[in-house]
């Protein structure tokens, strides 16, 4: 929502800051200039792209509009639900929670928190990593490893929109240059038109450069910081799992791991102590009734 605030902002900013000191906002309509500039973008992203990498920036440009998911409720849920899982393979052993983690849609526990049940990364990210610990055949350390470099693939994927639209933000001011330059030829081949006509050729040339540094900067790059956070949030929600789960491997009891969890969140969503605290006791009153 932000960023439709943003762009709200920059537009009557800068074309309400023109009209104010004089100017026709008449003498802005440059569609063609426009089609030049935004067709040889969006020609050079194509030819540089694959259909995986354009569907990954369809489905980022449908998030980067909507409020983040990960915010301090979604992490004191899945908290909650780590502790509860890992508090019943501590009692009962981790034979336990296998039927939990094989049908997670079945699960008493897992059906408990709707919101972390409906993100199918998380739920997978969760009940892969607690099958392997059931199995018992690999280290701490080794599946320390694993997460990691799951983690850093997952970041890799999801980055291609982000770097992609940032490559694209670099190259708008050069296709605008390319657009000024064929509106200074297009006016020096009419060299012998009357003065007035001269101007208005050239104005219109001016154009090109006005608008591919304002979709640059003020339109396409925001987009792509955008969703360069909210893929920093997806990767700190996976951290948050791997430094729990590996603090319970490695003999921490459940309430301590979480605690371990929590830590590693920003701060901004970061649940304090006693409010997660909270969370849980009244998730476990809940689950006893």
């Amino acid at each position: 929502m932000f960023i439709i605030l943003g762009y709200l902002i920059v537009f009557f900013s800068v074309f309400g800051s023109f009209v104010a000191l004089g100017g026709s906002l008449g003498a802005l309509y440059q569609p063609f200039e426009l089609l030049l500039i935004g067709g040889a973008a969006a020609g050079a992203y194509f030819a540089a792209s694959s259909g995986r990498s354009i569907s990954l920036l369809i489905k980022a440009i449908g998030t980067a509009v909507k409020s983040s998911p990960y915010n301090k409720a979604l992490y004191m849920e899945l908290l909650s639900l780590l502790y509860a899982l890992l508090n019943k393979a501590r009692r009962d052993g981790m034979m336990a929670i296998e039927s939990d983690i094989e049908d997670p849609k079945q699960s008493a526990i897992f059906t408990a928190y709707p919101t972390i049940l409906r993100d199918n990364m998380l739920i997978e990210f969760i009940c892969d990593y607690m099958r392997i610990m059931i199995s018992g055949n690999m280290s701490a350390f080794e599946i320390e490893s694993l997460m990691d470099q799951e983690i850093d693939s997952l970041h890799q994927e999801r980055s291609i929109p982000a770097d992609a639209l940032h490559s694209v933000a670099d190259a708008l001011p050069a296709f605008g240059i390319v657009a000024a330059v064929l509106g200074v030829i297009k006016a020096l081949a009419s060299v012998d038109q009357p003065p007035a006509i001269l101007a208005d050729l050239i104005s219109k040339a001016m154009v090109g450069t006005f608008l591919g540094i304002l979709l640059a900067y003020g339109f396409v790059a925001p987009l792509a910081q955008v969703i360069d956070g909210r893929n920093n949030a997806a990767v700190k929600v996976l951290e948050c799992i791997k430094v729990t789960l590996l603090a319970n491997l490695n003999g921490y009891p459940p309430p301590l791991a979480v605690e371990f969890g929590r830590k590693v969140l920003f701060t901004a969503e970061r649940p304090s102590f006693i409010e997660l605290e909270e969370h849980v006791r009244q998730s476990r009153a809940s689950a006893n009734k």
